[in-house]
């Protein structure tokens, strides 16, 4: 089989982000799936060991709990599923973080809610934290903060959550394993000759009256969140991989570039759609003046801001606003996403990194405004 460009991109991609759903964590509903766990977490530390950075969201908490508890239905209750979660996460932590240590990798746990997302302040630091986790070699869990969200705020489910830290951290695939072999041109439920479909443009249209919007007993997410979630990772550059989470070397195959599920194409590589992204920003809430040697570092080398190269700082803004950076003339030279608030930043200019902690007492970023979080204007 002659395989295709994109298909075969997927060997040399870094950062990837891998969902696994409800369904596959607890083999329908009869408790955590030891078997499948054993697979997963040994192909997911084969990607780390390959060089790439992984990020697990798992579903499961609540399946599991709902299993402890001898429930058989899921409840309709808020304050019920926020229970079975609770006893669920215990089971979830503890089967990931056994399996991951006896290949010599250490978890992390962690819990987003909607807020971490929105608040631009805490999606700096669910970014930073997750990066840091990356960069030392570990591999986080994540999942939904289940026990104290709101119906109101809640992400609805995990396939949304999983591309919402796509985003997060620039991933540049995101993979989400289901009970289904990936997306069909016909519900192979009803077809069984229904046409599996490989490769599509994530924007195609046509793929929105293919799929049903049925959810599963046990999670909430059906073929149709998985489409939109594809659509959401895409806004930052991520493809993504729908398919089935029980074939067997699942995801070794999807990197070995293997014609496996249905391949959702994104129109732009993550640091373009990033770029992209925050040169569309409008809302602009303060300015720094720059140096002429931080305008040559940002114009022609790419780097980040530091506060060494900061002159002045205007306007009132907090940490994760966007400020524009301006020459000593005034013309703008560069916007991004601001490490620390007017204040902070006031008593940071002209000041070498190696400063901030006698200047504030602590440090968030060594950077004024990192590379990854800044645009060059013009």
């Amino acid at each position: 089989m002659i395989l295709s460009e994109n298909r075969r991109a997927l060997k040399t991609c870094k950062r990837v982000v891998v969902k696994i759903g409800s369904a596959l964590l607890t083999n329908d509903g009869r408790g955590l799936y030891a078997e499948g766990l054993d697979a997963w977490v040994s192909q997911l530390a084969a990607l780390r060991a390959s060089g790439r950075e992984v990020v697990l969201v798992s579903s499961g908490a609540v399946a599991e709990g709902m299993t402890r508890l001898g429930w058989r239905e899921r409840p309709d209750n808020l304050h019920k599923l926020q229970a079975a979660a609770a006893v669920g996460q215990m089971g979830l932590v503890h089967a990931y973080e056994t399996r991951f240590r006896t290949h010599g990798l250490q978890t992390a746990q962690i819990l987003l809610g909607h807020d971490d997302i929105s608040a631009r302040d805490r999606y700096l630091n669910a970014r930073s934290t997750l990066l840091t986790l990356l960069d030392l070699g570990v591999v986080p869990v994540v999942n939904e903060n289940d026990t104290v969200v709101t119906d109101e705020i809640r992400f609805g489910d995990n396939d949304t959550l999983a591309a919402l830290v796509a985003n997060l951290i620039d991933a540049d695939t995101l993979v989400i394993l289901t009970d289904q072999r990936g997306l069909f041109e016909e519900d192979p439920r009803s077809n069984p000759n229904a046409k599996l479909i490989s490769e599509a443009s994530v924007e195609d249209r046509s793929l929105d009256v293919m799929v049903g919007g049925a959810a599963g007993l046990l999670g909430r997410g059906g073929m149709l969140t998985k489409l939109r979630a594809a659509r959401l990772a895409s806004r930052s550059g991520a493809n993504t991989v729908i398919v089935g989470g029980r074939e067997d070397r699942v995801l070794d195959r999807i990197f070995e570039a293997e014609d496996l599920g249905t391949l959702l194409l994104s129109k732009e590589p993550p640091i373009t759609a990033r770029k992209k992204w925050l040169a569309g920003q409008l809302q602009l809430r303060g300015s720094v003046q720059i140096d002429d040697g931080a305008v040559r570092v940002l114009r022609q080398q790419g780097r980040s801001l530091l506060p060494v190269g900061v002159v002045a700082v205007t306007g009132q803004f907090s940490r994760g606003d966007l400020v524009k950076c301006v020459d000593g003339q005034g013309n703008e030279v560069a916007r991004g996403l601001v490490n620390y608030c007017a204040d902070d930043a006031r008593r940071l200019a002209g000041k070498s990194s190696g400063k901030i902690v006698e200047l504030l007492g602590f440090v968030g970023e060594p950077e004024l405004i990192h590379r990854d979080n800044l645009v060059v204007s013009g």
